[in-house]
């Protein structure tokens, strides 16, 4: 990838697959959000984000991965053979306690479960939230969609209670909390006291005095929440309101000031995460009406997902980013609690520069008399694959992705670049992991040769040695001599 380094938001314009790949290095096990709005394979062609299998890029990857048998696939598979991939390593770049959404429609929404069911787990499944996406029905149509979904998946569902956040009460929420009794803990809601008798134990069981001396007798089916110690306790503390009058049937109150948020469930009406509509005025009051981007998703949505998931300080990733909502949502979000939370966004499409990161360049420069955020990004644009069409190592790549490459794919760590030195041995080595050291003897234009003559330039103390060459002449028993593993370029590269 181009661009300035050391960047903390970042916005790739390329293919995401390769960009994915290209992330794991650096990235993987560290994103502690991602969200993602693929292409819905609706077939609908007149999109400014092509939602079609039928697209040329796609197309063409279809036929270096799945082959001739790829011209034969359903829309569907053609589909699944799109995102298999890529959802695979967005499983590798997430956190260990991190967390997934998806938003997809009916087209394809029974397949991707299926899919992310194989890939992550079923039992990673949270929920499936069901989003209402418009504010009334289609008059055009007989039966109109009024929904989508967005699967929610933890990597490991051992971390789900430390997963998500509350959800934050809104000023609706908080309009519901009121003081008739002038209580000093401030506004409250009330909820029943009783619960189902079949859930209670014997203690629950009694006649409840109210303060104004009315006794009340539950029915056989209900019993009273508390024991009456400590309802007694509940009462003498003045949380327990019995209205008015005094005679009413109790009910817990719960504070205000008490309350950090509310619980989620898998219902997301428009009015809480905003519209599709919504969506478009969003982007309208941006670029202004000329600038056409269909469907984008509402500002709202993409808030909820990032609040309940993230702290602070931690790494959201979006790699079909669109419109650049994601990035607008991060932005948001650290501005209103003060956190510094860190997005890298992923478009394959042209208007990568034009709308998805000129979006943010006017959310955080300010725009349409709306302040600007403040904040920065680099913009990066995917380099050349590492492998040529003939699976040959790629000349144009600089040396040194080679190294981060081949270090990456056999330590699964970071790649901190050595000082070649004169000798081939040291200018191949890579570095040392556990009681292994890594070489990658290559030159361009040049067939490499482990020989005898190259090892005596080796100086590294290590318990094992794996070395990639164009050749080796090196015979079984020598290379077991000096715990030497010869890996032969290109075909012993792992291929991500």
């Amino acid at each position: 990838m181009g661009g300035r380094e050391g960047a903390d938001n970042m916005i790739i314009h390329g293919d995401n697959l390769e960009a994915l790949k290209a992330l794991l290095p650096q990235y993987e096990n560290r994103i502690k959000c991602i969200y993602i709005d693929p292409p819905y394979n609706t077939g609908n062609e007149g999109w400014v984000y092509n939602d079609n299998v039928n697209d040329p890029k796609l197309k063409k990857w279809l036929q270096q991965v799945v082959g001739k048998e790829g011209e034969d696939l359903s829309r569907h598979d053609k589909w699944l053979c799109m995102m298999y991939p890529r959802l695979v390593l967005l499983q590798k770049l997430l956190a260990e306690d991190g967390a997934i959404f998806i938003s997809i429609d009916d087209n394809e929404q029974a397949n991707l479960k299926l899919m992310m069911d194989e890939i992550f787990g079923a039992g990673n499944l949270v929920a499936q939230m069901v989003w209402q996406k418009r504010t009334s029905p289609d008059a055009r149509r007989k039966v109109s969609a009024g929904h989508e979904y967005v699967l929610f998946y933890n990597k490991n569902i051992r971390y789900s209670e430390h997963t998500f956040n509350l959800l934050m009460l809104s000023d609706s929420d908080k309009k519901n909390y009121k003081n008739p009794d002038n209580d000093l803990r401030g506004p409250w809601v009330s909820t029943d006291c009783t619960a189902q008798a079949g859930h209670g134990t014997k203690s629950q069981f009694y006649i409840l005095t109210t303060p104004a001396g009315r006794k009340i007798v539950l029915p056989e089916s209900l019993c009273w929440r508390y024991t009456q110690e400590r309802m007694d306790e509940e009462i003498t503390a003045g949380r327990i309101w019995f209205g008015k009058d005094g005679k009413g049937v109790p009910r817990k109150k719960t504070y205000l000031s008490e309350r950090t948020g509310k619980n989620l469930w898998t219902w997301w009406p428009n009015d809480e995460v905003g519209h599709t509509q919504e969506a478009t005025k969003e982007i309208s009051k941006i670029f202004g009406k000329t600038a056409a981007f269909d469907y984008p998703k509402p500002l709202r949505l993409i808030e909820r997902i990032i609040q309940i998931t993230t702290k602070s300080n931690e790494i959201v990733l979006d790699s079909f980013a669109g419109s650049g909502t994601t990035a607008h949502a991060v932005i948001n979000l650290n501005k209103q609690d003060g956190g510094n939370r860190k997005f890298v966004l992923i478009e394959m499409e042209d208007y990568a520069e034009t709308i998805t990161a000129e979006r943010v360049k006017r959310v955080m420069n300010g725009y349409a008399e709306k302040e600007g955020t403040g904040g920065s990004f680099d913009f990066y644009t995917l380099g050349q694959s590492l492998f040529d069409e003939h699976g040959e190592l790629n000349e144009d790549v600089p040396i040194e992705k080679m190294r981060s490459y081949i270090w990456y794919s056999e330590t699964k760590t970071a790649y901190t670049p050595t000082v070649p030195a004169a000798t081939n041995g040291k200018a191949a080595y890579l570095g040392t992991n556990g009681q292994t050291a890594y070489y990658f003897y290559w030159n361009p234009g040049k067939s490499t040769c482990l020989n005898i003559q190259w090892l005596r330039n080796l100086k590294t103390e290590a318990e094992q040695h794996v070395i990639y060459a164009d050749n080796c002449t090196l015979n079984k028993q020598q290379l077991a001599k000096y715990n030497i593993t010869f890996k032969k370029i290109p075909r012993d590269i792992t291929k991500l």
